[in-house]
């Protein structure tokens, strides 16, 4: 038999911090600037300078491990962890190590249903370094590689979970959660194409009966992935890898290996460094970081509402399931909701509304939810339309697309295009009969019982008034007449 193995991941997300300015100076955080422009002595690592620490920064950490359910500690400090490496001006880099900022949180996923908890170890303050430019499709085949400084220095938090997850799915799943959190907190712009969100994935298979400390297996760290189809490419990779390895009689080493897209295949970059590689020691230019309980405080009051409670708002609402993760998943969308919501108290209609027709017109446009032709209030007026009978769904329909073409109000668009809602009984009887009269054929088949007779003759009414009469009552009319005027039982 073939030998079984349990799999245990566990994901380090650097998340870059939305400041105006870097972790330790002035310089701009801008992405897109020329290379190596937006840099400085500090920065740049030069002799004799000294780094201050960004208050902003320290508060976005605070709120989204507040956000993760961690423990904040009052008391952290910095630290020097070092290496040499082209994109790390001063070979060192300031980090947090043995007194981080928060440890012991949470993040909820759901997975099939049901409610998965996956501890959060660590959440850390750190500079990010710069970036290297390889010239060449792939760093294998890079004929050089230029040096970018812009980055060097911008804030990051590194939030490590404990290795609790036990496939791909399960880690894109945390990945989706995790970034739906922190968007809610805009503490990120999230850009994982700009870099501002990187995920390393640590994987290591446990034998059957094993049943050491799983920080101790071998584990490979699949580095630096910019998207979470990646991360999900790269650890069923590593998977396969390893498990075909240890059935060959192979031995796992601890390394970090890169995932290259094309292929879809992780590759060994290095050997694993261990903490003791770092050298880690604290760092000499920053005294300890003490933040008061009346701040905390203060981060935790100026929380938003958090996924969670948005999904049980949504489902005391009388949403499905699927649709209100839909609107939770993405912001703008919610945000959306919640305006058009309080101005049209069907929070059913905005929602099938919304998801539906405002979702294909925004797509096919290449809009967004918060940068919709139509926004919030405007569907509102044209849904308080529908609900008050002026139009029908059809026509509601008509109107939304002209709306998106032209940017006008629906109820402006109602009384230029005369789509107002026959519910005149008498005029709509006044059609019915001229129907009756020149379709005797089909008020045969009525008569005779054809219940689908009718259905046709309501469509007719609805031709000759070009769909503005109240289909219920167009209905309801042809019904009264058949039986009073034709002698029609109702089959």
């Amino acid at each position: 038999m073939m030998p079984a193995f349990d799999v245990i991941i566990g994901l380090e997300v650097h998340v870059e911090l939305n400041t105006a300015s870097k972790l330790f100076c002035s310089c701009s955080t801008q992405f897109g600037a020329d290379p190596n422009t937006e840099t400085c002595p500090v920065c740049l690592g030069m002799p004799g300078v000294l780094p201050v620490l960004n208050r902003t920064a320290i508060a976005l950490a605070v709120r989204a491990a507040l956000a993760l359910d961690c423990q904040v500690h009052t008391i952290s400090k910095f630290d020097r962890k070092q290496y040499f490496y082209p994109d790390l001006p001063k070979a060192y880099q300031i980090s947090q190590f043995d007194q981080p900022l928060a440890e012991h949180g949470a993040l909820t996923m759901t997975e099939d249903g049901a409610a998965r908890r996956i501890r959060i170890r660590r959440i850390h303050v750190e500079e990010d370094a710069g970036k290297l430019n390889h010239l060449g499709e792939r760093l294998g085949d890079a004929s050089g590689s230029l040096v970018d400084l812009n980055r060097a220095g911008v804030p990051l938090i590194e939030i490590v979970s404990e290795p609790d997850l036990r496939s791909a799915d399960q880690a894109r799943l945390y990945l989706t959660e995790l970034k739906t959190i922190l968007s809610y907190l805009d503490i990120s712009d999230l850009r994982m194409e700009e870099g501002s969100m990187r995920c390393d994935a640590n994987v290591s298979l446990r034998p059957a009966g094993y049943t050491g400390d799983v920080e101790d297996l071998p584990r490979s760290e699949i580095k630096n992935v910019n998207s979470f189809r990646n991360v999900q490419r790269g650890i069923e990779y590593e998977i396969e890898r390893q498990s075909n390895l240890l059935r060959q009689g192979g031995r796992i080493v601890r390394e970090t290996r890169g995932f290259d897209d094309a292929s879809g295949r992780t590759y060994s970059q290095r050997s694993k460094e261990e903490a003791h590689d770092y050298r880690y020691f604290p760092e000499p230019d920053l005294p300890p970081l003490v933040l008061a309980e009346t701040w905390i405080d203060q981060q935790k009051r100026a929380l938003p509402v958090l996924p969670d409670a948005i999904r049980q708002m949504l489902r005391a609402q009388g949403i499905p399931a699927r649709e209100a993760e839909v609107l939770v998943q993405d912001r703008a969308a919610f945000g959306y909701w919640q305006e058009a919501t309080s101005l049209v108290a069907d929070a059913r209609l905005v929602t099938n509304w919304m998801l539906s027709d405002v979702a294909r017109l925004i797509n096919a446009a290449g809009q967004g939810f918060a940068s919709s032709a139509v926004p919030p209030a405007r569907l509102a007026e044209l849904l308080k339309l529908l609900l008050a009978g002026t139009i029908s769904g059809r026509m509601a329909k008509e109107i939304l697309e002209k709306m998106f073409e032209t940017g006008e109000r629906a109820p402006d668009l109602v009384q230029s295009l005369g789509l107002s809602q026959i519910t005149d009984q008498s005029a709509i009887a006044a059609v019915v009969r001229e129907v009756l009269q020149g379709n005797p054929g089909v008020v045969q088949d009525y008569l005779g019982g054809k219940s689908k007779a009718l259905a046709f003759l309501v469509g007719q009414v609805m031709k000759r008034t070009r769909g503005q009469a109240k289909p219920e009552l167009a209905n309801a009319v042809l019904k009264e007449i058949l039986e009073a005027e034709y002698g029609a039982t109702t089959p």
